[in-house]
């Protein structure tokens, strides 16, 4: 029950990290490389406004996500914006810009270990009659309302259908009227913003590092490619494939070997079948 329960815990914690990269993906086709740094930027202005500002907790967290978004679309209208379509530009860029947020961190001097956000509470619940702290519950709630609420925001709203139709078909939802250029705006605004919510109920688990960013980085790419870059439904599914593999990894084996089923599941992914679970590129013998 210890691997079910804590496995089940791990692949939501995954799928909050990757799905902003996912939704990001799906509706504009830029890869937000980026999305690791946004997720410690993130990180460190809600401890920041708890412990310099002092700020309530969950005003913190508010202003926080409101940073995350901000930097989402100002990345967007500034950068990403002029070079949407030239893939490798976008890949290069939007690293470029992590990596100095990443190591402007560092220099300001937040380099970790001295710096964590506070747990929703410092209680135990028994599932099963394993003990699952209230942190570790609240990512499960957080995830289920993400999904939810992702559902109905894409169903049930103007912007959220949007965001659907450019998904679907660009160039047709631009002849109904529908501005790329603002819907993909929206999409990395909020993507940033998914990032932030993933760090605010994740980093209470453990100290806010720089190195978060990277990994962070990895992870939301391990499940977007095994997944199928673009499928949010594969986003899902690869998020408790690899969550359930990396908390067996660390059962039988040791923890950094995390990273290497993480690196192991996107090399073998690329190499059986590069479009993932539920992707839509081509595949190697049409590309060939």
């Amino acid at each position: 029950m210890d691997i079910v329960i804590y496995g089940f815990i791990q692949s939501v914690a995954l799928l909050l990290m990757a799905f902003g990269f996912s939704l990001v993906y799906g509706v504009s086709r830029l890869p937000n490389f980026a999305h690791g740094a946004l997720y410690v930027l993130t990180g460190f202005v809600a401890w920041a406004f708890v412990n310099r500002a002092g700020w309530p907790y969950p005003l913190a967290v508010v202003g926080a996500l409101a940073v995350a978004g901000l930097a989402g679309l100002l990345l967007y209208q500034f950068v990403l914006k002029r070079i949407r379509g030239m893939e490798m530009s976008e890949v290069i860029a939007s690293y470029a810009i992590g990596l100095a947020i990443l190591e402007g961190l560092r220099w300001w001097g937040f380099r970790g270990g001295t710096h964590a956000l506070p747990t929703v509470s410092d209680g135990v619940a028994f599932l099963f009659d394993v003990p699952v702290d209230h942190q570790r519950l609240l990512v499960v709630g957080v995830g289920a309302a993400l999904l939810v609420g992702i559902w109905a925001y894409t169903r049930f709203s103007k912007a959220g259908l949007a965001l659907r139709a450019i998904a679907q078909d660009e160039r047709a939802a631009m002849m109904l009227g529908i501005d790329s250029d603002r819907t993909g705006m929206l999409a990395v605004a909020l993507g940033s913003a998914l990032a932030g919510l993933a760090a605010v109920v994740i980093f209470p688990l453990g100290s806010i590092v720089i190195e978060e960013g990277y990994k962070v980085l990895i992870y939301a790419l391990a499940v977007c490619v095994v997944g199928g870059l673009g499928s949010w439904v594969g986003t899902v599914l690869a998020s408790f494939l690899l969550g359930f593999a990396q908390y067996v990894t660390v059962a039988y084996g040791k923890p950094h070997y995390q990273m290497v089923v993480m690196l192991l599941a996107i090399v073998v992914t690329l190499v059986v079948r590069p479009s993932g679970l539920f992707g839509r590129q081509k595949s190697l013998e049409e590309r060939v």
